[in-house]
């Protein structure tokens, strides 16, 4: 009896349809977001330093505002790290729900590569920046700030550079970004919880309960949802854990499955409207009243002698690219898998390296790991720009290189001759699809003919067709030769449906022989 065949297993493969139209809608909001992202670290470094604008930054940033009575008079800067984070986080719970019921993470075979790579790319980071503070008798408190990755910032990356990553590898990136951002919220839970309100945090999770009873009721309404919302909001700050868990709590509670007859789930339909205020206001107004760090030569150059500072920079560049690479090989090895054909080992790479830039989510972490020394905490966050920068250069002069690679590959995703709408590889299994590439390629054989008649009557020489219609030959040239009609063999007539092939003979034909 013949041994069973295992199959055998590839990754960074085609995306179903679906899948792919996610990935692309998520990651093209990501990227303008990643952009904006970009503008406002950028305006905040300026509004920092420009000695006549550093007053009006100190001020703007520790401005306080709303209600004391309810323990939330709090300055500009802090309602910008706990309250609009609230919103990212409520788009990352969303996110990762939907992963694990629709997405590559309800497979525990696909989602073992996204989990072990982002596990491994985070417990590297810590581990190089445990290493360095004990060489160099630094404080352990910051080892989580450089296992986070900052997914908007690294798709604005690649919009800055022109670079088009094939939908596997894009899809790798977001999923990686999912299960990064779900063990950094466990991490601002677990280990950023000094003290506990118990009556504060007994009335958040009544809150949410009550919040989930009216999901699976059906009650729609945002004048429900939302004031509901602050309220579960506050009542987790006052509780002593991290106010932004409320908007990952309520973000898993969302239904992310499609019934029958819906075009978009409710969390799917949540996440549309809310994306685009995340990624375009929340998180770049974080980095507005979060980056404005003070640099100058000297501070610089304090990133690369303190223990603390230069533990984060090797942890976002060097760690998280060993980690991510190394946690990716192993699945590949150990499931006895392979990569998807066209990519290599250095795209792997160029990706992880990619994912060492940290920002939104490291900053936040260096706050809360450092809320005792500000003037550590502000050394912390510089540590995290200049690893992120350094981390972006080495990725685009990665990416850089296999940049044509990548351009056929995403051409040939979205190569649609049939002209239906959908990618042709994802057509290539349907029968009508084949019957429409064949009436366009009989159209395209007779503009052909008729070419081929012109000139071959503008040289004097009558075209007799063949029995079936063609030229004598079969082929549709009278002279046997086929290349003045531009379809002397199958070859040459597959090669009609590639766009510009019909002008491209038409030349020919028009030419000299």
């Amino acid at each position: 009896m013949a041994a069973p065949r295992t199959r055998h297993r590839t990754f960074f493969g085609r995306l179903s349809l679906p899948e792919r139209t996610f990935v692309a809608n998520a990651l093209r909001t990501e990227t303008v977001g990643g952009v904006l992202l970009l503008l406002a670290a950028i305006t905040a470094l300026a509004w920092a330093n420009i000695p006549a604008l550093h007053s009006s930054y100190e001020s703007v940033s520790h401005f306080r505002f709303g209600p004391g009575a309810l323990g939330l008079d709090l300055s500009a800067q802090h309602w910008a790290a706990d309250g609009l984070l609230a919103i990212f986080f409520f788009v990352a719970g969303i996110e990762l729900k939907r992963e694990l019921v629709a997405g590559d993470l309800r497979d525990p075979r696909a989602a073992a590569l996204p989990v072990v790579a982002a596990l491994c790319g985070m417990a590297a980071p810590a581990a190089v920046y445990a290493f360095t503070n004990a060489a160099g008798g630094g404080s352990f408190a910051g080892w989580a700030v450089p296992t986070a990755t900052d997914i908007a910032f690294a798709l604005a990356v690649l919009a800055v550079i022109g670079t088009s990553l094939p939908s596997a590898l894009r899809a790798f990136l977001l999923t990686l970004a999912v299960v990064d951002d779900l063990f950094a919220i466990l991490i601002i839970a677990v280990f950023f919880t000094d003290q506990l309100d118990f009556a504060a945090l007994g009335g958040a999770f009544a809150g949410l309960a009550v919040f989930w009873v009216l999901l699976r009721k059906g009650v729609r309404g945002w004048y429900i949802y939302v004031p509901l919302a602050l309220v579960i909001w506050g009542l987790m700050y006052n509780s002593g854990v991290h106010a932004t868990i409320a908007g990952v709590a309520m973000g898993l509670m969302l239904r992310c499955h499609r019934r029958e007859g819906e075009e978009r789930s409710p969390g799917e339909h949540l996440e549309h409207l809310v994306r685009p205020l995340s990624a375009g206001l929340a998180v770049p107004l974080f980095a507005l009243f979060s980056a404005g760090v003070t640099v100058s030569g000297g501070a610089l150059g304090n990133v690369f002698t303190q223990p603390e500072t230069l533990g984060v920079v090797l942890g976002l560049v060097v760690g998280k690219t060993v980690g991510i690479f190394g946690g990716t090989w192993l699945t590949v090895r150990f499931t006895r898998a392979s990569l998807s054909e066209g990519l290599a080992w250095g795209d792997v790479f160029a990706v992880a390296s990619l994912a060492g830039i940290g920002f939104t989510v490291s900053l936040l972490i260096g706050e809360l790991a450092f809320d005792g020394d500000p003037g550590l905490a502000d050394q912390v966050k510089a540590a995290v720009l200049v690893g992120s920068l350094i981390a972006a250069v080495c990725a685009t002069a990665l990416l850089k290189v296999r940049n044509a690679k990548y351009r056929a590959l995403c051409a040939e995703e979205e190569r649609d001759d049939d002209m239906d709408g959908i990618p042709d590889v994802y057509a290539e299994g349907d029968p009508a699809y084949h019957l429409r590439m064949a009436e366009i390629l009989e159209h395209k054989a007779a503009e052909h003919r008729r070419l081929a008649a012109l000139g071959t009557a503008g040289r004097g020489t009558p075209a007799e067709p063949g029995p079936d219609g063609y030229g004598p030959d079969g082929y549709g040239s009278p002279d046997g030769q086929g290349a003045s009609a531009g379809l002397g063999t199958p070859a040459r007539r597959e090669s009609a449906a590639e766009p510009g092939t019909a002008s491209r003979a038409g030349a020919r034909d028009e030419s000299p022989s």
